[in-house]
């Protein structure tokens, strides 16, 4: 099944969705036809049925219009698969079949495409296909590590059987993405095994898609974004249903051009309607909100809840709500009404540390931070962009020590960040937490040289309007004339990306 969809996918013309979007329907109490095809807005579907005697295999598929529950095709294929080649030759032809009854026209790079198998060995595809199920329970569910490394361990297991296997290489690229990120962020080394097993991949099969995906991620990280949009695009070319390009592009662009990002990301979420879909969603809601759109990143919000069942993320997105509005207040509310839920979850922890210092409220912002730094051993997002705001907290309740020693550690934090030219939240961001410091600390050119970094790369974001204009850390300097004409130029920048964004969806029907 994963084969014949993977052969489809490649196919320009045809809009088809992965394995992982289709797995729940296999069960024998799937809902109808037609209801299927209005759940993952496709008019046809495939369907089929195998058995294995000794080394024969039987195959019947049939091609279904979704809307009237008709079959429109089926055909049956046996085979002796003396080698695996035997088995994916019926896969290229299922999918050739279904092509043709649909009337797709099938280019000759295409059918070069269908027709390479992915490995030379049953046994080693046996192996990476539980590997990729494994990969997807950890993307599902980040604290199961557990299957992390069942996933790890079986991507070896297929490379034994087969050592020209770019699948895997590609799948263990993106383990070592997952098990390695943060403790790698600040170190020369950053992510080059991801290089290196992409590579790797590549020249095995120089038209793998997903490697190309991965390998555009590793760029994308290490700011060189030129590379990683080639890559992208070349996800996209080898494999037009790919949503894992355009997701990919969507976070790129999140930095400095909101339209194509909310453009690539709801392709990436038209394509995909697996269980990883919530991950898309959450950040095209991001995406919506940077852009003014607070209705439109409220609705998609909502879709994630119904899509997980989760009822914590909605007043996770309620909080988010009122971030992105500057009702500090109000977030910090939901915040604190998520750590009552879960008090050991070190993202709450810090949201509810640093919220409470936005509200001027420093002991009980202490009472968060020291319990999220007790807990936190390792890098992570908040310890990359986060001590000042412990070192405000500090400050504030007369441990000066305590706060020059956070501040410190921000300034080596950012500065880090820009000698090794590592992605830092936003590129923008680095340079804003610098200037913070240095105008907490009165050293205005200092910060007014960052700001202008800042300002020159930064998206015309609204969470960077609200930000500078309620951050604690420049009060000094609020009513400097130099200061607010550049909050005049962050609120410019965001009013001509909202206005961008709006013409588009407008044009686009979606408003």
């Amino acid at each position: 099944m994963g084969e014949i969809l993977n052969n489809l996918s490649k196919l320009k013309e045809l809009s088809v969705r992965p394995r992982t979007s289709v797995e729940k329907y296999r069960d024998p109490e799937r809902p109808s036809a037609p209801q299927i095809g209005k759940d993952l807005n496709v008019s046809y579907i495939v369907d089929g049925r195998g058995q294995k005697y000794g080394n024969t295999i039987r195959l019947t598929v049939e091609l279904i219009e979704a809307a009237k529950d008709r079959q429109i095709w089926t055909n049956s294929y046996e085979r002796d698969l003396k080698d695996a080649g035997d088995f994916f030759t019926i896969q290229s032809q299922v999918a050739q079949a279904i092509a043709s009854e649909l009337r797709t026209e099938i280019t000759s790079e295409e059918k070069q495409l269908i027709e390479k198998p992915a490995t030379t060995n049953l046994t080693a595809y046996d192996y990476y296909q539980k590997g990729r199920d494994e990969h997807i329970k950890y993307w599902i569910n980040t604290k199961d590590s557990a299957a992390l490394k069942r996933s790890n361990d079986l991507y070896h297991e297929a490379l034994k059987y087969d050592s020209t296997f770019a699948q895997a290489y590609s799948g263990l690229a993106k383990v070592y993405w997952d098990k390695h990120y943060w403790e790698t962020m600040l170190s020369e080394n950053f992510l080059d095994s991801v290089l290196i097993l992409s590579n790797v991949a590549l020249s095995h099969d120089n038209k793998l898609s997903e490697a190309y995906a991965v390998r555009g991620d590793y760029y994308r990280e290490m700011e060189k974004k030129e590379q990683a949009l080639e890559d992208y695009d070349k996800a996209v070319k080898y494999n037009p249903n790919d949503y894992l390009g355009y997701f990919g592009k969507g976070l790129l662009y999140l930095d400095d051009d909101l339209l194509k990002s909310i453009d690539n990301l709801q392709r990436a979420a038209s394509l995909y309607h697996g269980l990883e879909l919530p991950l898309i969603l959450e950040r095209l809601a991001v995406a919506y909100g940077y852009a003014g759109f607070s209705e439109k990143a409220k609705d998609i919000s909502y879709e994630v809840i119904k899509l997980t069942g989760d009822s914590s993320r909605k007043l996770n997105y309620l909080a988010w709500g009122e971030v992105i509005q500057g009702n500090y207040e109000k977030a910090l509310d939901y915040f604190e009404r998520l750590y009552s839920m879960d008090s050991t979850n070190k993202l709450i922890q810090w949201y509810c540390g640093y919220y409470n210092v936005e509200s001027g409220r420093y002991k009980e912002s202490l009472k968060y931070f020291e319990k999220w730094i007790e807990g936190s051993k390792t890098l992570s997002e908040g310890i990359l962009f986060g001590m000042h705001r412990v070192g405000l907290a500090y400050f504030y309740t007369g441990n000066k020590v305590k706060a020059d020693y956070y501040f410190d550690k921000q300034i080596n934090n950012c500065n880090k960040v820009i000698e090794f030219g590592r992605v830092y939240g936003p590129n923008s961001r680095v340079y804003y937490d610098l200037a913070a410091v240095y105008a907490f600390r009165g050293e205005n050119d200092k910060a007014y040289e960052n700001l202008k970094l800042a300002n020159q790369i930064q998206s015309g974001s609204l969470f960077n309007v609200v930000l500078i204009k309620n951050d604690p850390l420049f009060n000094s300097m609020r009513n400097e004339p130099e200061f607010q004409q550049i909050v005049k130029d962050v609120e410019a920048k965001y009013q001509a990306e909202h206005e961008r964004v709006r013409k588009w969806l407008k044009e686009q029907g979606m408003i």
